[in-house]
């Protein structure tokens, strides 16, 4: 065999590898699925954790958050503060509903309680706000961020809650169609539904007017539910920080419109 032969084999044998090599990497590019990020939700005295399948195909920044202030343990030892007949609330950090989440919470090189330590707020994924593409119907398990509304303070106040979002989130216990396409759904419990179904069900703070002694139930749980720690696998998927936006403030708002003031 003549060296022109034989290198002309050596050719062919690698243009076939080449072909071999591009045509795995396109069929690999165009069946491999990217597994789903898993969030696992421990609460303290509950035996098993609600385990949350989350949606990045759906409400990517609104995962990215929450993935971000999970794995950097933001949520350990805050509380399920709310229950109503069709939700579970937590991820306040002042555990009354009024908090929100400052930008060190999701990124480390920012100081705690510094001057650049500011609140922030992400955009709503869901259709009031724009955005078309998120399918997710508030279903019994299904777990969306909560955020403010302003419209007892004016009617015009409406898109201002739209992208107040931060850390609070809630999980239906019922289905709410009410909630559809107004609040950005991102995820759904697959696991510890007894445990969901335990805290709905927990007995909550009575409040006794001064006056007349009526009582009225609250949305308070009577004892503090804590939860312990939400960590996600992410499945070697890095998702990345959110992109934030400052909240509506409403104060300056105020002074503005009835005062002229800024």
């Amino acid at each position: 065999m003549n060296k022109k032969t034989i290198a002309l084999i050596v050719a062919i044998l690698l243009v076939v590898i080449l072909i071999g090599t591009v045509s795995y990497g396109v069929f690999k590019k165009f069946t491999y699925k990217v597994e789903n990020p898993i969030a696992t939700i421990n609460i303290e005295g509950y035996e098993k954790p609600i385990v949350v399948k989350l949606y990045p195909e759906y409400a990517p920044n609104t995962v990215n958050n929450f993935i971000t202030l999970a794995n950097n343990g933001f949520y350990n030892e805050l509380t399920i503060h709310r229950v109503e007949s069709y939700v579970i609330q937590g991820g306040d950090p002042k555990g009354d509903g009024t908090g929100g989440p400052t930008l060190s919470a999701i990124d480390k090189s920012i100081e705690k309680d510094s001057e650049a330590d500011k609140e922030y707020a992400i955009k709503g994924e869901f259709k009031a706000n724009g955005y078309e593409g998120n399918p997710l119907a508030h279903e019994k398990g299904v777990i969306s961020m909560a955020r403010s509304s302003y419209t007892q303070f004016s009617p015009d106040l409406v898109e201002e809650g739209y992208n107040s979002a931060g850390s609070q989130f809630f999980i239906c216990t019922d289905y709410t169609p009410s909630f559809n396409g107004s609040y950005a759904a991102f995820g759904s419990v697959i696991d510890g539904w007894e445990t969901l179904d335990e805290i709905s069900k927990v007995k909550l703070k009575v409040e006794v007017d001064e006056e007349t002694k009526e009582e009225t139930q609250t949305s308070t749980p009577e004892e503090t539910i804590k939860i312990t720690s939400i960590t996600i696998d992410t499945k070697g998927v890095n998702y990345g920080a959110p992109e934030t936006v400052e909240p509506f403030d409403y104060y300056s708002w105020y002074l503005s419109k009835y005062y002229g003031r800024s």
